[in-house]
C-alpha cells in the first residue's frame, strides 16, 4: 500500500462545493494524508522542512486545487517555489523526489470542451498544465494523466458525487495497485 499525500490549496474552499466533495470522498481512507495548505500557512510562512520530510515519505503526490487563471492558487506556487529546492528536489543531490507518482487534480468553471482549440480558451488542459508536469520532470517524477472536475459552476449534485466518487476510486488505485498504469489512470479520470 502506498502514502498518498494531497496537496491541497483552495483560498476559498468554504465557497467551493466541488473541492468539498472531492475532500470528503478521500477523507479517512487509510494511507492518505490531505495537507490543506491555506489551513496551515494562511501567511505563507511555509515550514520547508516538514513539507519536504511528508514528500520523502510519500510515494504519490497530487497537488488538487481550483484551476486559477490557467494555473494554481498561489500558495501552492510559493510551496512549489519553496519546498522544491534545488540540490533537494532536483540538481546536484536533488534525488529525493526520484520516481515518485505526481498528478493535478483540478476543478475549473469551465467545461472540458472551453479547454480546446475551438474552445474559448485556445488550449487544452494538458497544454496549460505543461508547467506543472516540466516540473515534475525536473524533479525525476512521473506526472501522469490529471483529474478534473470542470462546469463546477452547473454541474448538478449526482454529476458531482458521480465524479467525487471517480476521484475516490482514482486515490484507491493509487495507494493500492501493484503498477500503476498511465491509460488506467486516464480511464478513471475520464469517468
Amino acid at each position: 500500500m502506498r502514502k498518498v499525500l494531497v496537496l491541497f490549496a483552495h483560498p476559498k474552499f468554504e465557497h467551493s462545493e466541488a473541492n468539498q466533495e472531492l475532500i470528503r470522498a478521500i477523507s479517512g481512507l487509510e494511507n492518505i494524508q490531505i495537507q490543506d495548505l491555506y489551513e496551515l500557512y494562511p501567511d505563507f510562512d511555509i515550514n520547508v522542512q516538514k513539507e519536504q520530510e511528508l514528500l520523502f515519505e510519500a510515494e504519490v503526490v497530487i497537488w488538487q486545487h481550483p484551476f486559477y487563471w490557467y494555473s494554481c492558487p498561489p500558495l501552492l506556487k510559493q510551496w512549489i517555489d519553496l519546498v522544491l529546492e534545488f540540490g533537494w528536489a532536483y540538481g546536484p543531490g536533488g534525488v529525493y523526489l526520484k520516481n515518485k507518482f505526481i498528478l493535478n487534480a483540478i476543478t475549473s468553471g469551465g467545461s472540458q470542451e472551453t479547454y480546446s482549440p475551438q474552445g474559448r480558451n485556445v488550449f487544452t488542459i494538458s497544454e496549460l498544465l505543461r508547467p506543472f508536469e516540466q516540473t515534475a520532470k525536473l524533479c525525476g517524477m512521473n506526472y501522469l494523466p490529471y483529474f478534473q472536475i470542470g462546469g463546477t459552476h452547473r454541474i448538478t449534485s449526482e454529476e458531482l458525487k458521480q465524479k467525487a466518487q471517480a476521484y475516490r476510486h482514482l486515490i484507491l488505485y493509487l495507494r493500492d495497485s501493484g503498477i500503476i498504469d498511465p491509460q488506467e489512470i486516464l480511464a478513471l479520470t475520464k469517468s
